[in-house]
């Protein structure tokens, strides 16, 4: 596994700076991307916010694949496991997504059972959750990684966090945070939400109580500014193309679409994402869902399976530029190519051509409902791939996270 320097900071981040800054640092448009980047240097996602079931079922998973993802959360490369692949390379450049990564897959390998893992990764106020790190994870973490979880912030070891509530930090978390804070200025309680118990129920209370938030000048005053999505993970790049979709550029009526559809396309005992937006935890007591990589019956399947992980900090592209030709099936891009200049993306798109072999798929997903790579790929490249448009549709309306405008699939053409 790559090694990773666990507290560099954005300064010294220098894969990180090379993926973002586009612009002169006393420029508006440089500001913002260094700000961005400073917050985008901690934790950001303590979960993914991809949906992993609608990945599988993009990729249409065998045992023979080699996947390549974007590592974020984790959730994803676990959930993959559970279909055993041959391998799962996973790279990042975050170093706390790195260290969380490697934490996860620890939990999965030397925590005893399911219910403990459960209890690690699912249960917030759980005080007994650093003592099972010391107990049954530190000695088994790479000296990086438990050099990571026992260092101190604030004053308390990062792993104490895992004795509160992990979901509530992070980047993410703050930003949810803030969202329900700013919620309870107007009188409305987010965690209501998830006391509904039908469809018809969460889209009454979308609509009384969630809808009219938007009108709020406050609202639309903070949803008007770049840096208010910064913790949603939205880098300014991708402000501009979701601002693109309406005639007055305005980020309100786009933000309150996809909430829409969060709070009412997916019954809430379906969709853990809506009770991490509206509850800030999962379902306690089986009221809903854990994630596809927590259930009990995937839990042995990525056990066993974990050895075929290799979590790297490093870029998409630094990573495939070392691997053989026709070496892999599956690239998982998540967003990141909403962040690209056309040079990044053809850059990337070249190696993962040379890379795939044969039927190998790329999946993404874009702010916008355009595909991002569409009349920027060289033509050289761009006819090596076919573009799934209908499918791509039909499993956008199934995203059960409801963050991103459009999914987007493509098949090595033979």
């Amino acid at each position: 596994m790559t090694e990773f320097a666990p507290d560099a900071g954005f300064r010294k981040n220098r894969k990180l700076k090379a993926a973002l800054l586009r612009h002169k640092a006393l420029s508006k448009d440089g500001l913002s991307e260094r700000l961005f980047g400073l917050l985008f240097s901690g934790l950001v996602y303590p979960q993914i916010w991809e949906d992993p079931d609608l990945d599988m079922e993009a990729m249409e998973l065998q045992p023979h694949h080699r996947i390549v993802t974007i590592g974020s959360g984790g959730c994803n490369m676990l959930a993959y496991l559970s279909q055993s692949p041959a391998s799962i390379d996973v790279v990042d450049l975050n170093p706390h997504h790195i260290a969380l990564n490697r934490l996860k897959l620890g939990a999965f390998s030397h925590l005893p059972a399911h219910a403990d893992l459960v209890r690690f990764l699912a249960v917030p106020y759980e005080a007994s959750n650093s003592q099972a790190f010391d107990r049954f994870l530190a000695a088994n973490l790479d000296d990086a990684t438990r050099d990571y979880w026992n260092g101190r912030k604030y004053g308390r070891r990062r792993i104490t966090v895992f004795d509160r509530n992990l979901y509530k930090t992070g980047l993410l978390g703050r930003f949810i945070g803030a969202a329900h804070l700013l919620a309870r200025l107007h009188g409305i309680d987010l965690t209501e939400m998830t006391k509904t118990r039908s469809l018809r129920e969460q889209r009454q209370f979308f609509d009384d109580k969630i809808a009219p938030l938007f009108e709020k000048p406050v609202v639309r005053w903070i949803t008007s500014q770049k840096s208010s999505l910064f913790g949603l993970g939205i880098p300014p790049q991708q402000y501009d193309e979701l601002a693109s979709l309406t005639a007055d550029n305005s980020i309100a009526p786009v933000l309150r679409h996809r909430l829409e559809k969060l709070a009412c396309h997916f019954p809430m005992h379906d969709n853990y994402f809506a009770w991490q937006a509206f509850g800030r935890r999962y379902a306690p007591n089986g009221e809903g869902p854990l994630p596809t990589y927590l259930k009990a019956e995937h839990y042995d399947a990525i056990r066993a399976n974990v050895d075929r992980v290799s979590v790297h900090h490093a870029s998409f592209t630094e990573l495939l530029s070392s691997e053989p030709a026709a070496s892999r099936d599956r690239y998982v891009l998540l967003d990141a190519q909403d962040w690209m200049t056309d040079q990044q993306l053809n850059d990337l798109w070249s190696e993962i051509t040379r890379t795939a072999r044969e039927g190998a798929r790329v999946i993404f997903r874009t702010a916008a409902e355009k595909s991002i790579i569409e009349g920027r790929l060289s033509p050289a490249i761009r006819e090596q791939w076919t573009y799934l448009e209908e499918r791509s549709l039909a499993l956008t309306a199934l995203d059960r996270s409801a963050i991103y405008g459009g999914f987007h699939i493509y098949g090595k053409t033979p």
